[in-house]
């Protein structure tokens, strides 16, 4: 019997190297990378830099304090409770506002602010400050939460000023217009150093 003693032809893999790598300098260069933007935030000053006293009146004074496991403890200085996040912004808005002149809450003084157009506008700013606090142990997901709550009151605040004085939301003005705004609502939070609790 004839054996079949044809040679098996080899493939050439001498080129497949070359394109392996035209391939991976394609996709670097076709490809985006997205840009995590993140938080505009006040980071602490180093321990060897000395910051200035900011001095507030209690009654200018909203406490928020997060704990390690998740609890939200917010009010005016020194009648702080236990409230769900979704209450946070209601009550950060009325802490901003003070519509009924309570003299528990932040006292407002008369600003007077530059328009576009040369003219004044006079605007009770209030002198509240929103002091957040955390404990070495607060998760990064409920400070997120939580400073997004705050900083929606503060939007909220500017949307409601905005229509009043301008006809229009924040989002919708002119840069000069949110300027103004942004000067009569301006963004008060205080982030404090962590806390230590003992347990």
């Amino acid at each position: 019997m004839a054996t079949d003693k044809r040679k098996i032809q080899e493939i050439n893999a001498g080129s497949m190297a070359d394109i392996a790598f035209l391939l991976l300098i394609f996709f670097l260069v076709a490809t985006t990378m997205n840009v995590d933007t993140g938080l505009a935030m006040m980071l602490p000053l180093p321990e060897n830099q000395k910051q200035e006293d900011i001095k507030v009146k209690e009654r200018n004074l909203f406490l928020v304090l997060i704990s390690g496991s998740g609890n939200i403890m917010a009010g005016p200085s020194g009648k702080q409770e236990i409230i769900d996040l979704r209450q946070l912004k209601d009550k950060t808005k009325e802490f901003i506002l003070n519509p009924m002149d309570d003299e528990n809450l932040p006292e407002k003084t008369e600003k007077e602010i530059e328009l576009a157009d040369g003219s004044k506008w006079v605007y009770p700013e209030s002198q509240g400050v929103v002091s957040l606090q955390t404990t070495r142990d607060t998760g990064y997901q409920s400070y997120i939460m939580v400073q997004n709550e705050l900083t929606r009151a503060f939007n909220e605040v500017r949307d409601e000023v905005a229509m009043k004085k301008f006809g229009a939301k924040f989002s919708e003005l002119s840069e000069d217009q949110r300027n103004a705004v942004s000067k009569a609502v301006p963004l008060k939070i205080s982030e404090a150093e962590p806390r230590n609790i003992k347990k």
